[in-house]
This record gives structure tokens, C-alpha cells and sequence, in this order.
């Protein structure tokens, strides 16, 4: 549905409300290593959404990437950053210019309610309630059990 950069960018950003509870500062090669992405594709990331506020650097040796984990994050501000505006959560699936319910696509009516539904989810969900869910056990981002298994 999103753009790797967008999925990356998920990730990182939920990666660093984790761990700035501990008020730790991460650098480019230990949050790339976290999200599985390489590292310039991952520095680049993080440069966009510092540039839109979403996380926050300080340069130098005792620097690195962070957040207030007391700021209201939601999915859709991080999308929003990484795209621009918020337009993918409202362009056609099969990526028409034009398509609504008065000029609809061959698939518009089967996932219209899919779509509308994720764009609610994106909008109300805060990066800090899924830390909360990580934290609680409810959740996970990466799978060791499979990590191990295929070492």
C-alpha cells in the first residue's frame, strides 16, 4: 500500500519512540540495522522527517536522532512527511486521476470502505499507542522466533 521509504519510515519512527523513553539518541546505522534498510536509503528517511518535524537530530558526537515521546505522533503525520501530503490515504487504487463515488473505478466500490477505514486508523492512531501495544506484548516488529529458526 505505502512506498518502502514509507514503510521504512513507519518503522524508524517507532523504533525511536521506543527508545526514547530511555532518553537515548540513535544514530543512522543503529536505526537502519533495527528497520532492515540500508543505511544511506535509511539517512535520507531520517532527514526528511526531521525536516518535517517529526523527529528531532542534534549533530555531533553525544548526537543522534530522537523524539519527545510525550508529542502526539499519528501514522498519517508520518505518511504526510514522507509523501508530502497526505493524498495517498485518498487516491484511487489503480492510481486514476480522477475517481469517486460520482466518477468511480472498476474496483472503486469493492474498497472505498478498506480505504476510508485505513485513513481513519492512520489519522487516530499515535505512534505512541503502538509503542504501548510493543511494550505490553501485543505486538511485534520483527519476528526473531523466524529470525532464529533460519540462522
Amino acid at each position: 500500500m505505502f512506498s518502502k521509504s514509507c514503510e521504512y519510515a513507519l518503522r524508524a519512527v517507532i523504533f525511536i519512540y521506543i527508545k526514547a523513553k530511555d532518553g537515548v539518541r540513535l544514530s543512522v546505522p543503529a536505526i537502519a540495522k533495527e528497520i532492515d534498510a540500508p543505511i544511506p536509503y535509511t539517512a535520507k528517511i531520517l532527514q526528511t522527517l526531521t525536516r518535517e518535524g517529526v523527529i528531532e537530530s542534534i549533530k555531533g558526537p553525544n548526537g543522534g536522532f530522537f523524539v519527545d515521546p510525550r508529542a502526539r505522533v499519528t501514522l498519517a503525520d508520518i505518511v504526510k512527511a514522507m509523501y508530502g501530503s497526505d493524498k495517498v490515504l485518498h487516491t484511487c487504487v489503480l492510481g486514476l486521476k480522477e475517481c469517486s463515488d460520482e466518477y468511480p473505478c472498476p474496483i472503486h466500490a469493492r474498497v472505498k470502505g478498506y480505504r476510508d477505514h485505513v485513513r481513519t486508523v492512520m489519522k487516530n492512531t499515535t505512534v505512541q499507542s503502538l509503542v504501548n501495544d510493543l511494550a505490553k506484548g501485543r505486538t511485534f516488529l520483527k519476528n526473531e522466533r523466524r529470525r532464529k529458526s533460519s540462522r
